[in-house]
This record gives C-alpha cells, sequence and structure tokens, in this order.
C-alpha cells in the first residue's frame, strides 16, 4: 500500500468511499504476496495491483461493489483447468483477496494510519477475513495505541499483543483466535498487515556507480544514505532526491548508526584505507546484505587485511565480493541493475540463475 498511500488518502481526505482490494492469503506460485494491494476510487481510477495482471478486472469490479454497497467481501482466486483462460490465475498458484469499503464512515482509523506509514512510524492494521466477527473490521496497532475494535474486547486485546509483537519486523500474516481472542481456538481469522519503517541501504563512496546503486536503492523502497569522507564528492546534488549524504569518515559513522535485520550495505570505496576498517566494522553487525566493489585481486588483498584486523572466517563469509551478479555489467546503471538482482535473490533465496535455464514454481514458496 505504500507506493499508491498518496491516492488513497486524497481519495479518504474527500470523504468519498473506496474499495481497497487486499491480497490476505497465497498459495503455489502466486505472484504477489499478502499486502499486495489494489483500491478503486469513487471515479472509477485504479491504483495498484494484487496480481500483476490475472485477475485485477475481476478484483475491480468487487472493489467498485464493496465501494457501492458498503459491504466487505472475502474473494478466492486459482488456476481452473477446464478454462485457463477464465477469471483466475493462468499461472497455478490461489490468492485470497479481501475487499472492503474505506472512508471516514467505514473506517475511521485510516486517516491515522496512512499517516504513519508515510512519515515511517510502525503500526499494524488488523483486519478480519473469516468467522463469526465481522467481516472487513479493523483495529489499528501501534505501539503505544489502538483504534478501533474487531468486535470484542477479548478478540482486540489478544490481537493486538501480536500486532505488537510483529512491529519491529514488519511481519505480515493470517493469525487464528477465539471470537473472544481465545489462543487455541480458530473460528476468526485475522489478517496482520504491518508497516515498519522501510529497511535502510548505506552505500559508502560516493562515487558514479554509488549514485546509480542509490537511485535503484529508492526504486526498491529502501531509505538510503549515501556516505563519503571527501566532501567535494559528497554533494546531494550528485544524488536522487530523497536520499541522504553524509560527509563523515565510513567507519565512523557506520559506529555511531543502527543497522538491522533489513539493512543492506554497499561498499563502494574501493579504497584500502576506507574500506577495510569499514567493512571490519559492518561485518560484526546485523545486516540482510554486505556487499563490496573490487576485482578478485582487490578481494583477495581485502579479505588478508580484514582477516589481520581480527575478522573471523564466519564473518568473512557474509562478505558478497565482487559486488553484484554476474551480467557482464559495464556502466553504473549496469552495475547498480546487478548490485540489486543480487540484494533481491539473497533476500528470496533465488539462484541468480536464467528461469529458462530452471524448473519448478517461478514464484515457489516464501521464507
Amino acid at each position: 500500500m505504500r507506493d499508491i498511500l498518496p491516492v488513497l488518502s486524497r481519495w479518504y481526505a474527500a470523504a468519498e468511499p473506496f474499495g481497497l482490494a487486499t491480497v490476505v492469503a497465497v498459495s503455489r506460485s502466486a505472484p504477489r504476496d499478502p499486502g499486495a494491494t489494489m483500491a478503486v476510487g469513487p471515479d472509477g481510477e485504479a491504483v495498484g495491483s494484487v496480481s500483476g495482471g490475472c485477475v485485477e478486472g475481476a478484483v475491480f469490479e468487487l472493489a467498485r461493489e464493496a465501494a457501492a454497497s458498503g459491504r466487505a467481501r472475502l474473494e478466492r482466486f486459482g488456476y481452473g483447468d477446464e478454462d485457463a483462460f477464465a477469471v483466475g490465475l493462468t499461472c497455478g498458484g490461489e490468492i485470497t483477496v479481501l475487499v472492503r469499503p474505506v472512508s471516514p464512515g467505514h473506517d475511521p482509523s485510516f486517516g491515522a494510519v496512512a499517516a504513519s506509514v508515510a512519515e515511517g512510524r510502525p503500526v499494524t492494521v488488523a483486519t478480519v477475513t473469516d468467522g463469526p466477527a465481522p467481516l472487513g473490521a479493523t483495529l489499528a496497532v501501534w505501539p503505544g495505541a489502538v483504534s478501533g475494535t474487531l468486535g470484542t474486547s477479548g478478540l482486540d486485546a489478544a490481537v493486538t499483543a501480536d500486532a505488537r509483537g510483529e512491529l519491529a519486523l514488519g511481519a505480515t500474516g493470517v493469525r487464528h483466535y477465539g471470537p473472544h481472542g481465545e489462543r487455541r481456538a480458530d473460528e476468526v481469522a485475522v489478517f496482520l498487515h504491518s508497516f515498519a519503517p522501510p529497511p535502510r541501504m548505506l552505500v559508502f563512496g560516493a562515487i558514479d556507480y554509488a549514485a546509480a546503486v542509490a537511485r535503484i536503492g529508492v526504486f526498491l523502497g529502501y531509505r538510503v544514505t549515501v556516505c563519503d569522507a571527501r566532501p567535494v564528492f559528497a554533494t546531494p546534488e550528485r544524488f536522487p532526491p530523497g536520499v541522504e549524504v553524509v560527509v563523515d569518515w565510513p567507519d565512523r559513522w557506520l559506529r555511531g548508526t543502527g543497522t538491522d535485520a533489513r539493512t543492506v550495505i554497499c561498499v563502494l570505496t574501493h579504497d584500502p584505507k576506507f574500506d577495510v576498517p569499514l567493512l571490519a566494522e559492518a561485518l560484526r553487525r546485523p545486516a540482510a546484505y554486505i556487499g563490496a566493489m573490487g576485482s578478485r585481486r582487490t578481494h583477495d588483498e581485502r579479505a588478508r587485511k580484514l582477516a589481520e584486523a581480527g575478522v573471523g572466517a564466519a564473518e568473512l563469509a557474509r562478505l558478497r565480493s565482487p559486488i553484484g551478479l554476474d551480467l557482464g555489467a559495464r556502466t553504473p546503471e549496469e552495475v547498480a541493475v546487478s548490485v540489486a538482482a543480487e540484494i533481491v535473490a539473497l533476500r528470496w533465496g533465488g539462484s541468480g540463475a536464467p528461469l529458462t535455464a530452471t524448473t519448478g514454481a517461478v514464484h515457489p514458496p516464501r521464507p
């Protein structure tokens, strides 16, 4: 929802109902993850996607109906052997989509939720998708506040506790409860859609390759910071809008910066006096990806110096160097695509091989 939020906020401010469709469950080779969102506005404008095109037409109609009727609806779409071109997923998977009306009258919390997402403050939206509780009822949960109700105080309390437990990681998925929040019951299905602050991408070395990597990082949804000790290169004008530019010694700045299991670190300094102390610090802290630019000879020399600096074999094994996948990249933009491809492959467990050379589901079950 993050990418279509400005449009949704505009519709909500106009106080006219719109239909919001959200993927709440997937199976097999489904093209989108839970949380994928499509909305249809009061004038018939559609934004977002729930399937990459397979069932968008059907969902469009359901969203318009929800906005007009004021009623939520749960719909499953899957592949049909009898008619692969009927409404369904020709990729062979199945998605479950909750379609509900949104307006100040239907969802008084939506405006506060939208503001939190836009400002990078964590929030989880819990929505009833099945059971005796009202279908489409929502509960918004922040670290220190709650808004809305799922129907009973016991269910609200149980869901609030679980939602706060997931806020740090931004985990999204379905939980089951009894009508009053009973943990060992499963009559009520609740979809927890968590919005954590965007993950960070830290790029070191304010070179032309860094500008390209920063640009693709923004495109992928990262909050990007570029750091370099040389003020002549570390200027905001050299980087895309929204990228934070810091002038500081890289390892010193990283020591004072928080990272987590979603953080991506790209070391493009290509200079031992910068990258060896920087990588020694980076490899000892949480991060999803740590990559460093350089030739194989540079990597071997760098690895030797890191070992001399006390970096252990297990820590060094986390380093992706030379950075990126083998795409034959030459230009800064091509290298940025190579780096982004490696980050995505590592995130989802992809092989990096051409799909024509692989077998099995194109979209395997998510780890």
